[in-house]
């Protein structure tokens, strides 16, 4: 007899009986990777390549238009009682110049009290005091901490008036740190959650550490990888940290699948060899399945035309690619080498705390090799009444999708940092006392005529949509002039983007023809213009190459059709935990944060992507597993109760290190970072839970034999092998007809 036929296998006993070559090919790629991508360094893409439209067009002309821009920096005075007439607020204004100028980092100081006036407010309460860091902005941020404690001791002296600092090089400093700690943090706390966690699950130091060194090394190796990449399609800085989440996720989940089953085999009785070969025939397969359905989810962001997701895109390929190559070659080997000793206790002490009690972890969930326990309890009542369990499951989920329909996108602005940040509060104050000043419209025109600015300046205050200052750059050379205006609003209310719209529409076809509008406005606005064009490319993409993977893979329609409705309902419910919490505010209190009424406008298409890549890990998984018993001669009823039982260990323990893991990013200082925690965490444990243990068995119990339903003209797919070719495991053949 001929066993293993499919790639998955023959790979995996390749690695198992040639196990030091497969881990010296493994552990050497790592180390080339590494130090290859540590040589080249990670390209990062310039600014305007995370914009659209004309904002991107805007800021391409500005990337090249060679402007010296200094770190411009404020300093916000403003009383309640006396105004700047007054000589107490006289003083603290002098103060300020005095302390500011003596650490030689600041030049260009502008008061309300010179020739050319830095701006006041009507009630004369309030003013900025402008000035601009010496040397390189690109280091200002290095260089402006004298300058803020400079400013405090001014405050300190003038406590009856407020005098605080804001501005890009103090932003940087405070904002910059702050998040650096929090994904420090986050990253700190991920290892030993996932750690416990697969401690907990398997009883076994060794088994515990493996998942997480293997993927640890497969997100070196990618990172490495994407330094090459990136010379070719350059990435936004926030990739290497979405790899590192995406990464952690799959990595551990790819080795639990795999490590499980040669567990689950060695239990039966197998030889060591033997258990690695049937692993690799099965689980390997459902790996490599799995691993091909998320790069195609995440290579739909490529589609978007945007940078940043095309970056995202880079990054989630190849760490999702490398953590399926070393699951299929490094992992098998390991598990030759290792052995027995997999099962060792060491630190019997902590695993005996953890898996304490006659009814163990292990033990309710089935994960040293029988069936789960808790979930045998939850299918039968599932089985028995499938179509209650279907109008249950099913309405719970479209109760939590219907809040997604509100779901309102909105720029990431200041009010995104929360918790006690200082300086958060000081751009809130200048922007409320200056509106747009701090945001303006950039107005951006080749060539410039002096007679047609100022034509351009008289019609955008005359419009009602503008206010000063109005400001004019020329850069170096003489042909290319930046235009900065202050637009009303918010920023991103409707006045503003009518401001937007009647600059781009009316007012520069009449005075500058041919130039371009950037800012944070215009960018959103863009930016939400080119995610509707592209959204419907995006889902299509995603949705029917994975339709036609799972196809390929089960040679059934239905299966096909109904993994792709339940992981879109499973996105859709997660939209609606988005909205109730963080746009409606339902769990400000038990998470802690101020809801800006609005989610992050780039994340729903993240989401949706990474949702949908990882729902199909499990779904493909358990599907594996039926499959396998179904194409072994077990009833389809039979074979959901076995599948899905004997594969609870496995997706329970994957998926709370995954609601875990996502879970600690709720805890960081950004909203988007809250928002992105807490909707995967939502994601992946509805999807765990209600789709895969009750609506999955509920819908094939229903379906029974047309679960497997393959149109006739459809017969030439190729037929795939889901489990290990080994006689004496078959059952006794079922009994009913086939339909297909």
């Amino acid at each position: 007899m001929v066993r293993n036929r499919n790639i998955a296998a023959r790979v995996g006993g390749w690695s198992a009986r040639h196990r030091w070559w497969a881990l010296l090919i493994w552990v050497a790629f790592v180390a080339g990777a590494t130090f290859v991508g540590g040589a080249v360094g990670t390209a990062e893409m310039k600014s305007y390549e995370s914009a659209n439209g004309d904002s991107r067009a805007a800021g391409q002309i500005l990337d090249g238009a060679g402007f010296v821009d200094p770190a411009g920096e404020i300093v916000l005075v403003q009383s309640t009682r006396v105004t700047v007439d007054d000589p107490a607020f006289k003083a603290a204004v002098d103060d300020v110049v005095r302390s500011i100028t003596a650490t030689g980092q600041a030049e260009n100081v502008t008061t309300p009290y010179d020739a050319q006036p830095s701006p006041v407010t009507a009630d004369k309460r309030t003013t900025l005091i402008q000035f601009t860091m010496k040397g390189d902005a690109d280091t200002a941020a290095d260089r402006v901490k004298p300058v803020l404690d400079a400013v405090e001791g001014v405050q300190a002296r003038h406590p009856d008036l407020r005098v605080e600092q804001a501005g890009g090089a103090s932003a940087d400093k405070l904002i910059g740190e702050a998040i650096d700690d929090d994904f420090v943090r986050a990253e700190q706390l991920s290892l030993p959650i996932t750690l416990g966690i697969l401690l907990a699950a398997f009883g076994a130091i060794l088994a515990a550490i493996i998942p997480v060194a293997l993927a640890l090394t497969a997100i070196a190796g990618a990172t490495g990888l994407l330094a090459l990449t990136s010379q070719f399609l350059a990435v936004d800085a926030a990739t290497t940290n979405v790899m590192l989440l995406i990464g952690l996720a799959v990595g551990v989940d790819y080795s639990l699948f795999y490590i499980m089953r040669e567990r689950e085999e060695q239990a039966k009785g197998r030889s060591k060899q033997r258990a690695i070969e049937i692993a690799a025939g099965t689980s390997g397969r459902a790996v490599l399945i799995s691993g091909i359905t998320v790069i195609v989810a995440m290579a739909g962001m490529f589609l978007t035309g945007n940078g940043i997701f095309m970056g995202f895109a880079e990054g989630t390929i190849l760490v999702v690619l490398t953590a399926v190559v070393g699951s299929l070659t490094a992992l098998p080997a390991l598990l030759s080498l290792i052995g027995d000793k997999i099962d060792a206790r060491a630190f019997h002490g902590t695993v005996r705390v953890l898996t304490r009690g006659r009814v163990t972890w292990r033990r309710i969930l089935g994960v040293r090799g029988g069936e789960s326990r808790v979930w045998g309890a939850i299918l039968r009542p599932v089985l028995r009444h499938p179509i209650i369990s279907v109008v249950i499951a099913g309405g719970l989920m479209i109760a939590l999708a219907v809040p997604g329909l509100s779901l309102k996108p909105g720029p990431q602005t200041i009010d995104e940092l929360q918790g006690d940040y200082k300086i958060a509060e000081t751009f809130k104050a200048i922007d409320k006392a200056f509106p747009g000043g701090n945001e303006p419209a950039v107005v951006v025109v080749e060539n410039p005529d002096t007679a047609a600015i100022e034509r351009l300046k008289e019609q955008a205050l005359a419009s009602g949509h503008f206010n000063e200052p109005f400001t004019v750059d020329v850069n170096p050379r003489g042909d290319v002039a930046r235009i900065s205006i202050g637009i009303k609003g918010t920023g991103t209310d409707a006045v503003s983007e009518n401001a937007i719209h009647a600059l781009r529409d009316t007012i520069i076809p009449a005075t500058l023809p041919g130039a371009h509008v950037t800012g944070s406005t215009a960018g959103s606005m863009d930016f939400n213009d080119q995610m509707s064009a592209t959204r419907p490319l995006v889902f299509g993409f995603v949705l029917l190459l994975a339709f036609i993977l799972l196809l390929v893979s089960f040679r059934s329609l239905v299966v096909a059709v109904k993994a792709i409705l339940l992981n879109l309902l499973s996105v859709a419910a997660a939209y609606g935990v988005l909205v109730l919490v963080f746009q409606w505010g339902y769990g400000e209190s038990v998470i802690g944060f101020q809801s800006t009424g609005t989610i992050t406008d780039w994340l729903p298409m993240f989401l949706f992507v990474i949702l949908f890549g990882l729902s199909m890990d499990y779904h493909v998984f358990i599907l594996s597993r039926i499959r396998e018993a179904y194409d072994k001669g077990m009833r389809t009823e039979d074979a959901v109760a076995h599948g899905i039982r004997s594969t609870a260990g496995v997706v329970t323990s994957a998926a709370l290190i995954m609601v875990a893991v996502f879970a600690v990013f709720a805890t960081l200082s950004l909203l988007t970072f809250m928002q992105m925690g807490v909707g995967l965490a939502a994601a992946i444990l509805i999807d765990a839970t209600i789709v895969r243990a009750v609506l999955l068995p509920a819908t094939m119990r229903l379906l029974g034999e047309w679960n497997w339903y393959l149109p006739r003209w459809l017969d030439w797919l190729p037929r795939l092998s889901h489990g290990d070719d080994d006689e004496d495991e078959l059952p006794a053949p079922r009994k009913e007809p086939a339909l297909v």
